[in-house]
C-alpha cells in the first residue's frame, strides 16, 4: 500500500486534472512526508509533563506546511496520480487477474474527486515478468489538495476471512432469523453484533461483500454498472479509513492486541470522505476499463 509500483519505463504514467477547486490549502507529497516524520519523531521523544510537543524550530516547520501554497503559484494542467496499492497474485489468494495478468496497481488522485468513473481513480492489470526496466524515479503531483489521500507506506500480510451480506441486502425474513440468533447468542455468551461483527469486514479489502452504503441504500442502478459500457461490475476493491471501528472490534487482528491503537487501526493514515471507505468496482466483461467508485 502506497509503496514503489512495478512501473515500466516506458510505460506514462498515468494523470488527472481536477475538475473542481481545491477545499483547502494546497500541499505537496514531500510536505506531507515531513511532517508526519517531525511529528513522529516529536512523539518518539521523552519529555516532562507540561511541555510542548514540539520545538520552536519543529513548530515554525509545521506552521508552514500547514499553511500550503497559493493556488496560482503552482502549475495547471494533469497531475500525477498517486500510487494505492499493489497486489500480486502469488500473495493474495483468489485476485481476479485477467487472463494473462498476474498483479493489480490502483492508482488515484489527491482530490476530492475519486467517486465516479472517472480517471480519478485507475487501475493496471500486468503480467510482472514483462517489466525489464523499471521506471526508477515515478512522478509526482506539484501539489495535492487531500493529505489524507497519501498512504503511508505498508507492507501486506493478506489473510482470508469469511464474510456474510451486509443486513440491507437481506430479506425480511432473513433479517428476522439473524436478529433473533443474534439475541439468543448474546443472551448466552456475549453482546454479538451481526453488522459489526460477523457481517462485512471492515478496513482495506479485496473483493468481498460491499459496506453498507452510507450516502443511499440501496445503490441506484447507474452506481453500480460500469463507466464506460454499462455493464456489471463486481466489488474489487476496498480502500477503508480504518481497520475497525469500535463495534467492529471483533475483526481487530489478534496481533495487534497489545499494539498501539492509533497506528494499528489506522496503518496507511488514509481518510475518505469524513471516515468512510471507497468500493472500488471492476467491469466484468472488460477489467481494463474505469472502475466504477462508490464512497461508502
Amino acid at each position: 500500500m502506497g509503496g514503489p509500483l512495478l512501473w515500466p519505463a516506458g510505460e506514462p504514467w498515468p494523470v488527472y486534472e481536477p475538475v473542481h477547486g481545491a477545499y483547502g490549502p494546497l500541499t505537496t507529497p514531500a510536505d506531507v512526508r515531513t511532517l508526519r516524520q517531525t511529528i513522529a519523531q516529536a512523539r518518539s521523544r521523552p519529555r516532562r509533563p507540561g511541555t510542548d510537543l514540539l520545538t520552536e524550530q519543529e513548530t515554525a516547520a509545521v506552521d508552514r506546511i500547514r499553511a500550503g501554497y497559493a493556488p496560482e503559484l503552482l502549475p495547471e494542467g494533469p497531475l500525477p496520480l498517486i500510487p494505492l496499492v499493489q497486489l500480486y497474485a502469488r500473495d493474495v489468494p483468489g485476485l481476479p487477474c485477467p487472463e494473462g495478468t498476474d498483479m493489480l496497481q490502483a492508482l488515484w488522485t489527491p482530490f476530492d474527486e475519486i467517486e465516479g468513473a472517472s480517471g480519478a481513480v485507475q487501475l493496471r492489470w500486468r503480467l510482472s515478468s514483462d517489466v525489464q526496466e523499471i521506471l526508477a524515479e515515478p512522478p509526482e503531483p506539484a501539489y495535492i489538495d487531500m493529505s489524507d489521500h497519501v498512504p503511508m507506506p505498508c507492507v501486506l500480510h493478506p489473510e482470508q476471512v469469511r464474510e456474510f451480506p451486509p443486513v440491507h441486502l437481506l430479506t425480511e425474513e432473513q433479517t428476522q432469523r439473524v436478529d433473533a440468533w443474534t439475541e439468543q447468542r448474546s443472551i448466552d455468551h456475549q453482546h454479538v453484533d451481526y453488522e459489526g461483527d460477523l457481517s462485512t469486514a471492515p478496513g482495506w479489502k479485496l473483493g468481498g461483500w460491499p459496506a453498507h452504503f452510507t450516502y443511499g441504500c440501496p445503490a441506484d442502478f447507474e452506481e453500480l454498472r460500469c463507466g464506460e459500457c454499462g455493464g456489471p461490475v463486481e466489488a474489487l476493491l476496498t480502500v477503508a479509513s480504518s481497520e475497525w471501528e469500535g463495534r467492529s472490534r471483533s475483526w481487530r487482528p489478534v496481533e495487534d492486541v497489545d499494539g498501539d491503537l492509533y497506528h494499528t487501526r489506522t496503518p496507511t493514515i488514509v481518510t475518505v470522505g469524513r471516515g468512510c471507505a471507497l468500493q472500488i468496482y471492476r467491469c466484468i466483461s472488460t477489467p481494463t476499463h474505469l472502475p466504477r467508485t462508490i464512497i461508502q
